[in-house]
């Protein structure tokens, strides 16, 4: 079974939709009660990128030096080493909870054909768990061989929950910032008469392909910045205004109109910003030069 087809078997479940839609709103309303505090620490504001791959490196490393342990183990025939297997193992099961709980909260706003294969990358991450969780039990029973045939077979399935997980970002760009690569003209453009921005109404352009939101602050400076949300792409010019802070219409980001800055997630990467001014009746843009 090559893991192309494993993905496209995956992709193909469409049991894992009505899993999915049971599931997510229960994800939704749990993060909720956390917060904005507490899902802005779950989806890695405070960090700027996604915690979640951050925290998947522990699990998946401390259960790969577990098996190699193992294995050294069986031919040196050393107690030590065989607890050092067991204390491996211990923190990969341990700090696999904190990776679902980041997991759980990317997860929680996917749609359509991501969705369906984030939900079949979580189900073998807990298959794989229930496997290290069970390693631990035997050893614990004394029955060493079975927990390191337990172990192998873990460490099979995480490694293809991982692979899965990567195709999701590498292949898919879930949770990749989409305002990655935005630019803007090197000169100040006419794009908007002057006129049109009045207030704090938000207006949006197009700017060598990109879409801009322009606005005024509410101590009426022009500001401009990528109209495209970096969490999932949502439009920022439909969304709201908080003062000076615009709440994407799709899940809630909120970024300052004039710095772009992260306000609360939950995107976790800042909106590129614009140099802007009024010239002759005028909106000129260009991209930052910071």
């Amino acid at each position: 079974m090559t893991l192309e087809f494993t993905e496209r078997l995956v992709a193909s479940q469409a049991w894992l939709d009505g899993v999915s839609d049971r599931l997510q709103p229960i994800v939704l309303g749990a993060v909720a009660k956390l917060g904005r505090r507490g899902a802005d620490l779950l989806d890695g504001v405070w960090l700027g990128a996604p915690l979640h791959p951050v925290l998947t490196d522990v699990p998946i490393g401390t259960l790969t030096a577990a098996v190699i342990l193992d294995a050294v183990g069986v031919a040196t025939r050393s107690p030590t080493v065989a607890r050092q297997a067991d204390g491996a193992l211990a923190i990969s099961v341990a700090s696999s909870f904190a990776a679902a709980a980041t997991g759980l909260a990317d997860w929680r706003y996917m749609r359509g054909k991501s969705r369906r294969i984030a939900a079949g990358h979580g189900l073998l991450n807990l298959a794989g768990l229930t496997l290290n969780a069970t390693s631990l039990a035997l050893r614990l029973g004394d029955r060493r061989g079975a927990g390191r045939m337990t172990a192998a077979l873990g460490l099979a399935t995480s490694g293809l929950a991982a692979h899965i997980g990567g195709e999701l970002t590498f292949g898919m760009g879930v949770r990749v910032n989409p305002t990655a690569g935005t630019s803007g003209p090197s000169e100040f453009e006419p794009v908007l008469a002057e006129s049109e921005a009045e207030g704090m109404e938000m207006r949006r352009v197009e700017v060598d392909g990109h879409a801009v939101l322009i606005t005024r602050s509410v101590d009426g400076r022009l500001c401009a910045i990528a109209d495209t949300c970096s969490h999932f792409g949502g439009p920022l010019a439909e969304g709201t205004r908080d003062g000076d802070t615009v709440i994407c219409p799709w899940h809630g980001s909120r970024f300052d109109v004039c710095s772009g800055r992260v306000r609360g997630g939950p995107a976790v990467f800042p909106q590129p910003r614009f140099e802007v001014r009024a010239r002759d009746g005028m909106i000129e843009l260009r991209r930052a030069r910071d």
